[in-house]
């Protein structure tokens, strides 16, 4: 992670010199144009090999700038191998100078999909915030698009937190702190000695970054723990004592804390690439509105509000019918939840949907697996073979597959119904693991059926 041209530095020379005398460092000219391509060229044929076996994937991507602001896009897509592991792969970081607008933007993601050898008919779902650019983007090219959750939920509460002005104060006065101890050695040396006469936790003071509510939160919640140790060490110093919460902001920051503490770790949850997340985006919603954000009577009336807030504005932004119907699909493909978060309204057309695409991936198999079965001529040489009871009975290939439509149905209908009646896997244990250990039998009844 350091420039090319240190291999041209006399320091580093020196270093290499140390380690190994017989060494000759390459130039900085054989690094960027033999070393790092070949590397280069190495992994993008090994990524290409991969994305070649893979049948079906999602996507995630977004508009960003660097420290220097120059604007990039970025491209990752999401796929389970034959080992049911979750893969992610970032495809492209793509320097993009154009205009951002929705038709740019569909053209360029089109392209790269293109360029990588992916058929876009095969893409599940894509992912992005909720730019109207993004948005557009991907209904020109009528891909199947879902909202980040952790991007949502940062709106949901940025929204909610605006509205009362004491929250602005109280979170204004945590800056300040923040800042106070972070420039000066004297008062965090005043700090740990309090923490430790208090018995405390040894804890740094947390600054918040704009962009993640999380880190608001936290720099909230760690005043709140230093608070005794804090108003001791600026008590002692004239210059600093207006900096002392006072018992409203104290009131105010325990309101926001009980609100927004609980919901923390659900960002980090719903963010992560190694697990499957979607299918936890409505268990978490039913968890929002039956407990986490449900108004409890001791709640202060801004816990309450903001709770209100919250709520109003999650429930607003997932309630439209095509994403309702992506998440009840999701998660009654997880063998965690089921039917468990579906509404009772729902539950028929979440059953219809899947038997649907279960039908069109036995279809689809199938007709890449069609073997034509030789016919052998018999002649008036060869020996007659006795025939049994039971070959009465057999009907030929052709005339069995005639109803092959029916069967399938009977064996999509009777898998669908025999999953949803096992009991659900432990709310701990890994979907995808359950799925490669269930999928021989699968396969087995499918093909038995179809036969």
């Amino acid at each position: 992670m350091v420039p090319v041209n240190t291999v041209n530095k006399q320091g580093f020379k020196n270093m290499i010199r140390s380690l190994d005398k017989r060494y000759v460092i390459p130039s900085r000219t054989y690094f960027s144009q033999v070393a790092i391509p070949e590397l280069y060229e190495k992994c993008k044929l090994q990524v290409k090999t991969e994305l070649s076996q893979v049948t079906y994937y999602a996507a995630t991507t977004d508009l960003w700038s660097s420290r220097t602001t120059e604007p990039y896009i970025r491209l990752t897509i999401h796929f389970i191998n034959e080992d049911f592991q979750l893969k992610s792969r970032c495809l492209q970081t793509a320097f993009s100078p154009e205009d951002h607008t929705s038709e740019n933007i569909a053209t360029g993601m089109r392209e790269a999909l293109s360029a990588w050898g992916l058929d876009e008919r095969r893409l599940v779902c894509i992912t992005t915030d909720n730019a109207a650019n993004m948005v557009k983007a991907a209904a020109l090219n009528k891909w199947t698009r879902l909202q980040c959750f952790g991007h949502r939920l940062h709106l949901a509460i940025e929204n909610a937190v605006k509205k009362d002005g004491r929250i602005d104060r109280a979170t204004g006065i945590c800056k300040k702190l923040v800042g106070h101890f972070s420039h000066s050695w004297k008062a965090r040396s005043a700090l740990e000695k309090v923490q430790k006469e208090l018995n405390l936790p040894a804890h740094s003071l947390i600054s918040e970054c704009q962009k993640r509510w999380g880190s608001r939160q936290m720099m909230i919640s760690r005043v709140l723990e230093q608070q005794k140790a804090l108003t001791q060490v600026l008590s002692e110093d004239k210059k600093a004592r207006h900096l002392i919460p006072t018992w409203q902001d104290i009131d105010v920051l325990e309101s926001v804390s009980k609100t927004l503490g609980p919901l923390l770790d659900f960002t980090d949850a719903l963010s992560g690439e190694d697990y499957v997340s979607v299918s936890y985006v409505k268990p978490v919603l039913h968890l929002f509105n039956t407990s986490m954000l449900l108004m409890q009577e001791e709640d202060t009336d801004l816990t309450k509000s903001l709770k209100k807030e919250i709520l109003c504005y999650i429930n607003e932004k997932y309630k439209d019918d095509a994403t309702q119907e992506l998440l009840d699909v999701a998660s009654c493909l997880d063998p965690r939840f089921k039917l468990d978060f579906i509404s009772a309204d729902n539950k028929p057309r979440v059953k219809v949907r899947v038997a649907s695409e279960m039908m069109e991936c036995q279809e689809e198999t199938a007709s890449c697996s069609i073997e034509v079965e030789p016919e052998v001529a018999e002649t008036s040489h060869a020996k007659k073979a006795k025939k049994s009871l039971g070959s009465f009975f057999k009907l030929s290939r052709s005339a069995a597959k005639g109803d092959s439509s029916v069967t399938l149905k009977d064996a999509v209908e009777a898998e669908l119904g025999n999953y949803l009646l096992t009991p659900s896997i432990d709310k701990e244990h890994d979907p995808l693991a359950w799925w490669k250990t269930h999928r021989p039998y699968r396969d087995v009844c499918m093909k038995f059926m179809n036969e």
